[in-house]
């Protein structure tokens, strides 16, 4: 038998709210505020009178990381809960390769033996690899040029080679406006 919607939503015969939505969304990586939080919750345990759970509902995270916060205060201070630093690995190319490649590549392929002055990201990662060392599979350099760079892809424009500009330019000043439909009643 299928369930209406407002049955599935309850309880122990508590309406729940389906569509509750935390007071505040913090972004997933905002080390400030992470740090921001364990300095408070230090706050409270220096002046002491809360429960770790006290905490926790003070600092909006579990009881179990104020336990562990705790822990981590009482073997080393303050000083114990202060951020670490910079997350993730440590990125393969200084500011100074970077700008050293955006400079090489606004010379265009052909200054780099290429036969046209299409870049494509194979020829960018061989010049990466080049100029600094660094091997990067091609589809990664999208990201370094989009991300690091600023770049947008950008596509050749493509004529053919048998356009006749003359007749193109005939057709749109002669033929066009007479097949052209003219406005409507309702159009402005």
């Amino acid at each position: 038998m299928p369930t209406s919607p407002s049955s599935s939503t309850r309880a122990a015969g508590k309406r729940r709210p389906v569509d509750k939505v935390p007071k505040t969304i913090r972004a997933r990586r905002d080390f400030a505020a992470m740090e921001a939080r364990r300095m408070r919750a230090v706050d409270y345990f220096e002046s002491g009178g809360l429960t770790k759970a006290e905490i926790a509902r003070r600092v909006g995270v579990a009881h179990q990381t104020v336990s562990d916060w705790y822990q981590l205060w009482e073997q080393g201070g303050r000083d114990a809960l202060r951020a670490a630093g910079r997350a993730g690995r440590l990125p393969r190319l200084t500011a100074e390769q970077l700008e050293r490649i955006e400079a090489e590549l606004l010379k265009g392929a052909r200054a780099h033996g290429y036969p046209n002055d299409l870049w494509t990201l194979r020829r960018v990662a061989e010049v990466i690899e080049r100029l600094t060392g660094v091997a990067y599979h091609p589809h990664h350099v999208w990201r370094i040029l989009r991300e690091k760079l600023r770049w947008s892809s950008q596509r050749p424009a493509r004529r053919a080679v048998e356009r006749d500009e003359e007749a193109i330019e005939t057709w749109v000043k002669q033929r066009w406006p007479k097949i052209k439909k003219a406005p409507g009643v309702g159009a402005r």
